[in-house]
């Protein structure tokens, strides 16, 4: 009995550890983002560009694209703000394990399966500026569709960070019935490539 009152000791101390590191993390990245509109400006801009693509009246439709334009004016800069506001140091603070699951301490026992959030925003930042900038001469139809991918694979990351990497993908195909597997590939190769080198340079899963 003993044995098994010691375990069941053990498996609630390591619960409540993992739960007290996940809210260190969400307090964290919430004192940041708390600053700004990211979150509303890239749910805008998702909804808007499934609007843009299925208006069928091109007037109404060139409406939609420039309201559009002004909310990804706005996003990009604030992105770009967010990067000179985050901190150089505290560099344990933000990383997250790479693992399907967070474990407790698994940051400290595993640091090379780990990724810091703030390299992954700077990508992130990067991948929604090339898009908005469109260097690859996108129609309007897959620059749409490959910026929805960039601000949904960063927001995966923000919730991969707070939580895990398996609640961040249930999460985005419970709303979005999209697989991460599928964001990941819809985005620019440069993103692709600098997203997978931040992780870790292991091919996702």
């Amino acid at each position: 009995m003993s044995v098994l009152v010691f375990f069941a000791v053990l498996a609630f101390s390591l619960q409540m550890r993992n739960a007290w590191e996940q809210r260190q993390r969400i307090g964290l990245l919430g004192r940041y983002l708390r600053n700004y509109q990211i979150e509303s400006l890239m749910e805008t801009l998702t909804q808007g560009y499934l609007r843009a693509m299925g208006e069928t009246d091109p007037e109404r439709r060139n409406s939609v694209w420039q309201v559009m334009g002004q909310h990804e004016e706005r996003l990009e800069g604030q992105l770009q703000q967010l990067q000179n506001d985050l901190p150089k140091n505290q560099g344990r603070a933000w990383r997250a394990s790479t693992l399907p699951l967070n474990l407790p301490l698994a940051v400290h026992w595993l640091p090379g399966a780990s990724f810091d959030l703030r390299a992954l925003l700077r990508v992130h930042t990067q991948g929604v500026s090339s898009g908005i900038a469109n260097r690859d001469a996108l129609s309007e139809r897959d620059r749409a569709f490959r910026l929805s991918a960039e601000l949904l694979l960063l927001q995966h990351s923000c919730h991969w960070f707070c939580r895990s990497k398996m609640v961040a993908s249930a999460r985005m195909f419970s709303r979005h019935q999209t697989h991460y597997l599928q964001l990941l590939a819809a985005v620019a190769p440069a993103t692709r490539a600098a997203y997978l080198k931040a992780i870790g340079g292991r091919q996702a899963g």
